[in-house]
């Protein structure tokens, strides 16, 4: 616990929580202007993005409807691996405008294989809102269609993103000192 406690001592903050606000009340302007007449499907993309959609709800004031998808790539690892299916929406997708929360995007692999599923349900469209877009040439996939905030290309966790399963109740983003 010693090490995990002195990760977070020693972390960069790179967004405050305030400034993280800022950031989804102006992607919820853009999804409300986008989607206030469609009745979308949001999918909490679990566990990262929990805290990001948890904190969007409030800030759309229009018809939709919440449900979540649970796929990861790194368990409580560092480094990204084969994706694991954890759990597949319970809501019907079909013909639905769906928009996929995620918490980061990275290279792109979860983000690609979440689009493809939803093609798959028959969907009427999937859009991909992410708080976070880390930057590097590393990318696999397209760009989602909502960007919150940019960070380097080091290991970021908080608001949600973890560091070895702990830190998601970090209060801001921050950034693994030398990673």
């Amino acid at each position: 616990m010693q090490q995990i406690q002195q990760i977070f001592d020693t972390a960069d903050l790179l967004y405050s929580l305030e400034e993280i606000n800022h950031a989804l009340n102006q992607l919820a302007q853009t999804l409300t202007e986008h989607y206030a007449d469609s009745n979308p499907l949001l999918l909490c993309v679990m566990n990262g993005s929990v805290i990001t959609t948890g904190n969007l709800l409030p800030k759309l004031s229009f018809p939709l409807e919440l449900d979540y998808i649970h796929v990861t790539r790194y368990g409580d690892k560092l480094v990204g691996g084969e994706l694991d299916w954890l759990h597949q929406p319970a809501t019907d997708l079909k013909g639905r405008a769906v928009i996929l929360i995620e918490d980061i995007f990275d290279e792109g692999v979860t983000v690609n294989a979440l689009r493809e599923y939803c093609v798959e349900q028959e969907v009427a469209s999937v859009s991909c809102l992410t708080l976070i877009e880390k930057l590097h040439d590393n990318k696999l996939a397209e760009q989602p269609e909502f960007i919150g905030l940019t960070v380097p290309n080091r290991y970021v966790f908080g608001f949600g993103m973890d560091y070895q399963g702990y830190w998601r109740n970090a209060p801001g983003i921050y950034a693994v000192k030398g990673m």
